[in-house]
């Protein structure tokens, strides 16, 4: 009776007493362990690799955290201009109402005074006329 190696590996996956007796029988040989662990290692990522994936990862996170934080400062500051230039000017129209009103002030005064030098000359002239 020939046995193919399929019938065998069904065999091994149907019962597994022998599939842990054949790993048993394996890994007492020496060249068979060293190539089974040789195959393992490859695929076992080291410490190194570890740490270097949580270091970029780290870098990823951070990076996200400084974007959303300079894009709310960015948006704070936005609206800190705005208000700033609210504020300016509302001083410069109260500013400009106020020295609206004072030179309004001065006019007038600079009128008053102009009529009274007026009334000054002329009643002089007057004065000099009718009264020679």
């Amino acid at each position: 009776m020939d046995i193919t190696a399929d019938e065998i590996v069904k065999l091994f996956e149907e019962n597994v007493r022998a599939r842990k007796r054949l790993a048993e029988l394996l890994v007492v040989e020496p060249d068979i362990r060293l190539a089974i662990i040789n195959a393992v290692l490859r695929d076992v990522a080291t410490k190194q690799d570890v740490k270097d994936m949580a270091t970029k990862q780290d870098i990823i996170e951070l990076r996200r955290e400084l974007k959303k934080e300079i894009a709310e400062l960015r948006s704070e500051l936005k609206m800190d201009i705005r208000e700033l230039r609210r504020n300016f000017e509302a001083k410069i129209e109260r500013e400009v109402g106020r020295l609206e009103v004072e030179i309004d002030r001065l006019y007038k005064l600079v009128m008053i005074s102009v009529l009274g030098i007026l009334v000054s000359v002329t009643t002089t002239i007057l004065v000099r006329i009718l009264l020679p």
